[in-house]
Formats: C-alpha cells, sequence, structure tokens
C-alpha cells in the first residue's frame, strides 16, 4: 500500500481511504460485529486511513474495529455543527464514542458555499482552538461544490479538503469535472491535503469500472480516495486495485452484479422532507409520490436521515 502526506497537515496516510459510510444505518446496516470485521480486514491489509462521520453514525464499528486491531489509523469525521456549543458536543460525541483522545482531522461537513462557511464559522473557530489545544490534529472541509474548494484553497486555517471527484462529474453540484479538478489543483498547490469521495459516483459508475477508477487514481492532486466498502471481497478487491495487483473476475463481477439503488417504500407519504435534504436535487414530489432521478442520485443516504416514516433505503 502506498502512503502519502496529507497536504502540510503532517499526517501520512494510504491511497485508499475506508469510506464508512455505506456500513451504517444510512446504507447496508451493519452490526457493529459485521462492520468492525470488514474495517479489520482493511487495516490488516495496509489501510490506514477511516473516513466517517456523525450522521454517519458508524463510530461503535470503527472503535471495536481499533480494539481487534490493537493500533489506530487516522479518522476523519465531520459535523453539521454551526455553533461552538454544537461543535463542542459533535467533537466530544467522537472522542468519547471511538475512546480516542485525539481526532486526527474533523471537518465541516458538505459545505454549499462561500455563504455557508461563514455561517459555520463560529463552529470552525471551536475547532481551530481544539487543534491549538492538541485534541484535534488538522480541520477540513467536506464538500461536493467547486466554489468552497476554491474558497478553502485560500484559508490558511484549512488544512484539509474532502471533495467529490469521479470521471463523469457526478454530485458535483455548480459544475463540471473539469472545474473542480482545476480547483482541486490550485489547492493542492497551496499545501492542502486532498482527499477525494465517490471515485464511483455513489455506484453510478460501476458499469465503468476500470475506467472510472482509472480516471481518479490517475489525479497527481489527490492524496487519497475515500471509497465505501462494505464486505471483505469489497475491501480485498479495492487494495489490490490500489497496489496495482489483479482482481479475481469472479469477485469483481459479483460487485459488477449486485449494484445499488435508491429505493421508496409504499408508506412514504411525499411530506417533501427528503426532498429538501437532497443536495444532488435527485429527489422530487409527482402525483403525491417521491420520485428519484438515477442520473443524480449518488446514494449517499443522507435523504433517509430526514425521512420520519423511515421509508428510504439503499437496496
Amino acid at each position: 500500500m502506498e502512503y502519502l502526506k496529507l497536504g502540510n497537515s503532517g499526517l501520512k496516510v494510504s491511497r485508499l481511504c475506508f469510506g464508512a459510510l455505506v456500513i451504517g444505518p444510512l446504507q447496508s446496516s451493519l452490526s457493529v460485529d459485521e462492520g468492525a470485521e470488514i474495517i479489520l480486514e482493511a487495516l490488516k491489509l495496509g489501510v490506514n486511513f477511516i473516513d466517517t462521520a456523525e450522521l454517519y453514525r458508524t463510530y461503535p464499528h470503527i472503535r471495536k474495529a481499533i480494539s481487534l486491531f490493537g493500533a489506530k489509523p487516522v479518522i476523519a469525521s465531520k459535523s453539521y455543527a454551526y455553533s461552538k456549543d454544537a461543535a463542542k458536543e459533535s467533537l466530544e460525541l467522537a472522542r468519547r464514542s471511538l475512546d480516542i483522545d485525539v481526532v486526527d482531522i474533523f471537518m465541516l461537513h458538505e459545505q454549499e458555499s462561500r455563504l455557508t462557511l461563514r455561517g459555520h464559522r463560529e463552529a470552525l473557530e471551536y475547532y481551530l482552538a481544539q487543534k491549538q489545544k492538541g485534541r484535534i490534529k488538522a480541520v477540513g472541509v467536506s464538500t461536493h461544490n467547486i466554489e468552497v474548494v476554491e474558497a478553502c484553497s485560500e484559508m490558511p486555517e484549512i488544512d484539509i479538503i474532502h471533495p467529490i471527484i469521479n470521471r463523469t462529474g457526478i454530485g458535483i453540484g455548480d459544475g463540471p469535472i473539469e472545474s473542480m479538478l482545476s480547483a482541486v489543483g490550485k489547492a493542492y498547490h497551496n499545501g492542502k491535503g486532498i482527499y477525494s469521495m465517490k471515485p464511483l459516483g455513489g455506484g453510478n459508475l460501476l458499469g465503468s469500472f476500470d475506467e472510472s477508477m482509472s480516471f481518479t487514481l490517475g489525479q497527481p492532486c489527490v492524496h487519497s480516495i475515500a471509497v465505501g466498502m462494505q464486505s471483505i471481497e469489497e475491501v480485498v478487491m479495492n487494495v489490490n486495485l490500489f497496489e496495482g495487483k489483479d482482481i479475481p473476475r469472479e469477485i469483481l463481477s459479483a460487485i459488477k452484479r449486485k449494484g445499488k439503488r435508491l429505493h421508496i417504500d409504499y408508506w412514504c407519504n411525499a411530506c417533501g422532507k427528503c426532498v429538501s435534504r437532497c443536495g444532488q436535487n435527485a429527489l422530487s414530489i409527482s402525483k403525491g409520490m417521491v420520485r428519484v432521478d438515477n442520473e443524480k442520485c449518488v446514494l449517499c443516504g443522507y435523504c433517509g436521515s430526514a425521512c420520519p416514516q423511515f421509508a428510504i433505503k439503499i437496496c
């Protein structure tokens, strides 16, 4: 496994980052034991970087994997908090739930514009103060938008940027992939640590797996790539891919056949909360039902967290 310095953050991470979203209740809803076994396999095979978030509810899975492995990897988490008090609560939840004193990377989650960055400034200031106290090693921002990457590239207080990068630009909120890569390149050259998300566009690019993964792996300004993995087979496949080894065809074929889609259960009452929550504008209400635009949906599962009827799942 290749390891790179994550910008000027002082952290050294594996090229492959374990994306913990998919093992949690927003997607595959694996038990703590099941999720921990998958993370453990990744750690054993050399992955030393895990991406999670307060929203994902995967802290228990990661904590158990760490206890089984016997060593702590680099952990990045994120929160939607915008006030000092909420930021403090989020950071303490991460430290307590993961049973760690220091969170390697803590980020503002899913920032949409310069305006939202300003609106979350109080939380950011709290994280920066905690970095000075040694409770956080690096402060960052996750985003689907080019505007935010451009803004953060000029902010000396931001250490890490976590943007969407994939071959066709699925999920980018405000422009084409070429513009995102330009913004990422600027941030990279300004010393920011860059680890990207959704190289397969939330599963929409599985049909062009080889081409899509080669595209993201070939980006010179990306230090690490977060990939969601929900089985040991997927871990083995991705580790082999990142190490330049052949992937057993039967494993690749099985994963391609599996696929994923957003499912709306029949008891949905079309309240619209999921539509408001979707940052990709992939959901709409028509004739009293929620409709999914599969070309826009990146299968993040965030809409499910907003559904009061528990009528949304990824399957």
